[in-house]
């Protein structure tokens, strides 16, 4: 009984660390899952506006444009580990691995994402004219990382 004891816990000392790794991986997985959610509802809504599909609202296209602003000035990095991309867990993200493989290079991406999303809360509130002069750049800042490293589907 006592040697069935002391191999049950040697086996659980070897997995338990394996699984808090997996469930680190996945948490990471979802909380930057859920903070592109959050980019997509702010920059919906502007593209919305610069299209005509949502009636302009200086306030508004301010504080989407401000929200936007702050998420991009964000450190995302305790959400991008090793690990958590759609090679390593099929089905639960787009992640390309080459966003590791890539590393720094990947930060110009970003840079452009806090560049267009600056520019943006700065002009957003100035007139439907001033949101569209400026709301292509947030897009193509998005479209950058989009087209190189994220997968089509899970």
């Amino acid at each position: 009984m006592r040697i069935r004891t002391l191999t049950l816990i040697a086996a659980m000392a070897t997995t338990l660390p394996a699984i808090a790794m997996a469930d680190a991986l996945d948490d990471a997985i979802e909380a930057r899952q859920g903070y592109y959610q959050v980019v997509k509802h702010n920059a919906g809504l502007l593209f919305g506006m610069a299209k005509g599909a949502v009636d302009y609202d200086a306030a508004t296209a301010t504080a989407h444009a401000e929200n936007l602003k702050t998420l991009a000035m964000m450190n995302t990095g305790s959400m991008w580990p090793a690990g958590s991309d759609k090679a390593a867990k099929p089905g639960k993200t787009r992640a390309l691995p080459v966003i590791w493989e890539t590393f720094p290079a990947i930060l110009e991406k970003q840079t452009a994402f806090v560049t267009a999303s600056t520019t943006l809360a700065e002009n957003a509130g100035g007139g439907l004219d001033a949101l569209r002069a400026n709301i292509g750049a947030l897009g193509a800042s998005c479209k950058g990382c989009h087209d190189t490293y994220r997968a089509k589907d899970f």
